[in-house]
């Protein structure tokens, strides 16, 4: 079995991605449907009362965004960008939340620190995400090259 291959780009498949890549992309794609979307998805539907405003947008976007994760599944480079928004909620909130309870010492044992240990994952999926391919595709537009649709034949 040929290990090195899963860490090799490979032009004809994933768009150069490499595969170790692909998989990682679609590990995250699972955590969101398995972990997020369950939890999202039981306080919505056993809320009683009036809804605090946006405690109600954070309850629906999380039940909404790993329902998208399910197209990741199967197309992980076509629904980077919700890896993109996941790892950019998440920065943002560590560094506006966690970051200024951990550093004042006020973390541990607070309401935050659930959440805060959640996202410990987050330096895994920075480096999944193909970053090359990530700029080459939403940054600079470039569409992805045209592959025969039959080894040997012109498509």
């Amino acid at each position: 079995m040929d290990f090195a291959r899963a860490f090799r780009s490979d032009p004809l498949r994933h768009e150069g991605v490499r595969p170790i890549q692909i998989w990682g992309l679609r590990l995250f794609y699972l955590l969101m449907l398995l972990f997020v979307a369950p939890t999202a998805w039981r306080v919505l539907l056993s809320h009683q009362g009036e809804w605090a405003p946006l405690s109600a947008v954070a309850w629906s976007v999380w039940a909404t965004y790993p329902g998208l994760a399910l197209f990741g599944l199967f197309q992980p480079l076509r629904w980077l960008p919700l890896l993109f928004f996941t790892l950019g909620y998440k920065s943002i909130w560590l560094a506006f939340v966690a970051a200024p309870l951990w550093s004042a010492g006020t973390l541990a044992g607070s309401a935050a620190q659930p959440i805060a240990e959640s996202f410990l994952a987050l330096p895994l999926l920075a480096l999944v995400i193909p970053w090359g391919y990530a700029w080459r595709t939403f940054v600079r537009g470039a569409r992805p090259a045209q592959l025969p649709s039959h080894p040997g034949r012109e498509g």
